[in-house]
């Protein structure tokens, strides 16, 4: 297929359409170009399992990214969603990035458009900004400090109390480290559809089946299930806590992708997923751009490397400054 072909594909579907033979080893042909182009596969929780399963790094978002910068990979494909893959860009520019699908985006990123949120920081010219890293590389460039949800707290409370603070772009986040910290934030209106997803109502009938279990919730959970909830931490944090602690069962208030890398690790516990609102196939919180990473994607994606991830240069210094501010605040935490 001519690179033309390819180009037209990407940009009229976001990714490449060409059909893969029924009776191609998919895996074997993966770990071929992988090693013959020296690539490094990077998967996120929250992506189907057989793609974990054939990755070369599982984790969140930054602490993926961080690992494709320190190997000596020449190109990383970044199974995940958009943003993630213009981070990883932002802190390897010499490498090429690409992922599976463009159209892989993110509800939380895109409730945050650029454009609106620097009109919205003009009105606080006092403020420092601080952007949890679920955000595009132009959100980044015009924040002072990236966060994680599990360093945000410690990123607030590093700050002078008298310091200003504007919180972007989950809401719900902002909210959890507002009452943590006991600080006055500004917060920007966003949330993340798969964590605001969650059902009330289906999850207080699922804890009073299983009076046993311990529920335990990401930040970005709305505020009513961060209250009651027995645990709360980011999706490393949430996998570190069923590993660690002496219980057996757990309701897991999250995007349902993490219980592949919980049970693989905790075979022995009953691990429940929270309830979604929506009746969808698996009564749970699923992140339909995650589910958009496929195996015949990310074949194509190293065959055709492509689509590629390009973020300008004066953005990604920008936006790289503001999580080398986080990297410097978060030593020793």
């Amino acid at each position: 297929m001519s690179m033309s072909s390819i180009q037209e594909q990407v940009a009229r579907y976001g990714y490449v359409t060409e059909a893969v033979a029924d009776d191609l080893d998919l895996i074997a042909e993966i770990n071929r170009l992988k090693k013959e182009k020296n690539a490094v596969i990077l998967a996120h929780y929250y992506v189907d399992g057989a793609i974990q399963d054939i990755a070369d790094y599982i984790g969140d978002s930054l602490g993926l990214s961080q690992q494709a910068a320190a190997t000596p990979a020449d190109m990383i494909v970044f199974c995940g969603v958009h943003f993630m893959g213009e981070t990883a860009k932002v802190l390897s520019p010499n490498k090429k990035v690409v992922i599976p699908d463009l159209n892989a985006g993110c509800s939380l990123a895109d409730s945050a458009p650029a454009d609106k949120f620097a009109a919205f920081k003009a009105q606080y010219p006092d403020h420092l900004v601080i952007s949890y890293i679920n955000c595009s590389a132009e959100i980044k460039a015009l924040t002072d400090i990236v966060c994680t949800s599990s360093n945000a707290l410690q990123i607030v409370n590093s700050l002078p109390k008298d310091q200003k603070i504007i919180f972007a772009p989950d809401a719900n986040l902002g909210r959890y480290v507002a009452h943590k910290t006991g600080r006055d934030l500004v917060l920007w209106d966003g949330a993340c559809i798969v964590h605001i997803d969650i059902s009330r109502e289906k999850l207080q009938k699922l804890r009073e089946e299983n009076p046993d279990a311990l529920l335990i919730a990401h930040p970005e959970c709305k505020e009513d299930i961060l209250l009651q909830a027995d645990f709360v931490s980011s999706t490393t944090g949430l996998l570190k806590f069923v590993q660690e602690y002496p219980h057996d069962k757990f309701i897991v208030a999250t995007e349902a992708g993490i219980l592949h890398k919980m049970k693989e690790s905790v075979p022995h516990k009953k691990l429940i997923p929270a309830p979604a609102t929506d009746n969808n196939t698996c009564a749970c919180s699923e992140c339909p751009y995650m589910k958009m990473n496929t195996l015949e994607k990310l074949y194509n994606a190293l065959l055709y490397e492509q689509p590629e991830i390009i973020v300008p240069e004066n953005t990604r210094l920008k936006a790289y400054a503001s999580v080398a501010r986080m990297l410097e605040l978060s030593k020793g935490i």
